[in-house]
Formats: structure tokens, C-alpha cells, sequence
């Protein structure tokens, strides 16, 4: 415990007040066998809806923001870790019910820890965060299932955001033909620089009309829900699979069961908050290895820090990020 000052820098935000960036103790943290020294953090929707009183994620207050964190162990505990280990902590509780990453100094539980692997840094990791690690297992369930490369276009929905553009990202460097759906038009080259092969207008992949219509897509990663999830069953081709992980389109799915019986379709789901350490640590052992790209350090264009979080908060809450945004913490 020597290594860690008396106070340190965190972003907390309590109730109407809203956030403010504000010196806490390591006895403010909260449980956890394992404290942190954190060195970069990111920006995700879920941050900022964990901001507003109003946004129905936050479940304590005060409470420091940040889903996901990477940095270096400074005290162990009585763990199998070691001080100086690199690690990435995100989902479980971490900015929603317990002290997250927007902090220098951060305590968790050991179950939550995971070795960041040879081949990343700990800006790599957060550039891929939360986000990124969802596009991982939703590439990880469609290959599981049996999607190769060589069995046509994937589409995936959302593309813009940060599991969708990480997705493209991923997919393209496996060789697979990707379709991007985007409403974003400024983002067309950004997508195609990050290896979709075509983009297409968002109102193209939204309206299903019928629960059976041409087969398109070899497999899909779906980060919208609503329509959009709709349209793309009635789309796949024979056997393919969708991976669903968001709804921003909306939480209801207006479908039929014959994408399903007729056509072999299997729904995928997605979920990255409560995924055990085990599978959690396979999917950042591939992030580090086949994985692995120069295009995933390009999809965290953007940098801020602390004291700029909530300008940071309101534009992910509006819609106008593109891609993903780091925070350098440490």
C-alpha cells in the first residue's frame, strides 16, 4: 500500500449535482482484493447515461464513472497477481454500482481482473475497451458457429459506433467481405479505411417488411436491435447467424418463427457485462494475437482526460462520436 498517495484524481458524479473531477482516498474505493493504478479508461454510451440522474444505470451515488479501465496492479492482495501486472478490468459492476475507471486509483474484486496479454498496451486496450471487446465476442460466437470467410458479405449494423466500427475492423482483417450500415455519412471513407468492403445508408437495413426476403448475408453483427434485427433475419442466407448485442433501435423485435425453421437462422446473443473470466481472457488473448491489427489503434482517434470527461459524456450521449475515445487517466 506504500505506492499509492493519500489522494488521488477521480471523476465523480452525485445525483442532480452532476460530476466534477474531485480528490478521493483509497478507503473511498469500495470492496475489492485488488487496487489498480489506472493509466487510461474510454468513453462508452453507458457512461453517459451513468451521468444523468435520470439515465437508469447508475445504481449508487456518489459514484465514479468508467466501464472499463486498463493499467497496473499496485497492491495484490492475497491473489495469485502480482504488483506490476498489466491488467483490464470492465462489465460486472465497474461504473454502475461500484467505483469505476475514471479514477488513478481503482479497487475491484480479483474475479474481474484480467492479464492484459503480450502484444497490447494498455492504450491498445481501452482504444478497444468495452466496446471493442463485445465486436470480439460477437466475431468469436460467429466463427464458433460456423461462418467462414469464404461464404459471402457480413453485415454489420451500427457501424459507426464503437462495437460496430471495432467489428468491421476485426472481420476485415480476417478476410471476410463486410458490409457497413451506417446513418452517419461522414463516416463512408473512415469505414472503408477500416476494411469495409461497402457501406450503405441506414434506412437500407431497418425496414423488414416481410419475415422472408432475398437472402443476403453469410452472418451479420447486429449492435442496433429493433427493425434493423429484424431485417437481417429476414435476410440471412441459409444457416447464418446474427449476433445481437444493442438496441438502440429499440427493445422490441418484430419477426416470425420462419427465419428460424425455414432457413436454418440462429439468433446470437451478446453479452459482455457478466461473461466469465475465462472466456473473457480468451477473447483478449485473440485481440493480442489473430486479432490483432494496426487498424484497431486507429479506431481511438480521440483522446481526452478527466477534467474534459463531460464534454467527452455529452457527445456520446448526442450521437456524434465516431469510432471510440480514450482517456488518459494516469
Amino acid at each position: 500500500m506504500n505506492a499509492i498517495p493519500e489522494s488521488f484524481r477521480a471523476y465523480v458524479v452525485e445525483g442532480e449535482t452532476g460530476g466534477s473531477v474531485r480528490e478521493l482516498s483509497i478507503d473511498q474505493l469500495g470492496h475489492g482484493d485488488v487496487v489498480i493504478k489506472v493509466s487510461w479508461s474510454s468513453v462508452n454510451f453507458k457512461d453517459g447515461l451513468a451521468s444523468k440522474p435520470d439515465g437508469k444505470v447508475a445504481r449508487i451515488s456518489p459514484l465514479v464513472l468508467g466501464i472499463d479501465l486498463a493499467g497496473t496492479v499496485v497492491d495484490a492482495g492475497d491473489t495469485d497477481l502480482t504488483a506490476g501486472t498489466p491488467v483490464v478490468v470492465h462489465g460486472y459492476d465497474l461504473g454502475v454500482a461500484h467505483h469505476g475507471g475514471y479514477s488513478e486509483y481503482a479497487r475491484v474484486p480479483r474475479d474481474w481482473v484480467v492479464r492484459l496479454p503480450d502484444g497490447l498496451t494498455a492504450r491498445e486496450a481501452m482504444s478497444i475497451g468495452t466496446a471493442g471487446f463485445t465486436a470480439a465476442l460477437s466475431v468469436d460466437a460467429l466463427e464458433a458457429h460456423g461462418l467462414r470467410n469464404d461464404q459471402g458479405q457480413v453485415l454489420v449494423t451500427g457501424a459507426s459506433g464503437g462495437v460496430g466500427s471495432t467489428a468491421v475492423a476485426l472481420l476485415a482483417h480476417l478476410g471476410y467481405q463486410v458490409v457497413a450500415s451506417t446513418g452517419t455519412a461522414s463516416a463512408r471513407d473512415w469505414l472503408l479505411g477500416l476494411g469495409a468492403h461497402e457501406v450503405v445508408e441506414r434506412s437500407q437495413t431497418a425496414a423488414a417488411a416481410k419475415p422472408l426476403q432475398k437472402e443476403q448475408w453469410a452472418g451479420a453483427v447486429d449492435c442496433v436491435g429493433g427493425d434493423t434485427l429484424a431485417y437481417v433475419l429476414s435476410t440471412l442466407r441459409y444457416g447464418g447467424a446474427v449476433a445481437a448485442s444493442g438496441n438502440t433501435g429499440g427493445a422490441s423485435l418484430s419477426t416470425t418463427v420462419f427465419p428460424f425453421i425455414l432457413r436454418g437462422a440462429a439468433l446470437l446473443g451478446i453479452d459482455s457485462v457478466q461473461c466469465p473470466l475465462p472466456r473473457r481472457q480468451h477473447i483478449w488473448n485473440r485481440l493480442a494475437t489473430d486479432l490483432h491489427s494496426d487498424t484497431l489503434s486507429t479506431i481511438g482517434t480521440e483522446e481526452t482526460t478527466l477534467d474534459d470527461v463531460p464534454a467527452a459524456l455529452s457527445q456520446v450521449l448526442a450521437g456524434k462520436t465516431v469510432g471510440r475515445t480514450v482517456v488518459r487517466v494516469g
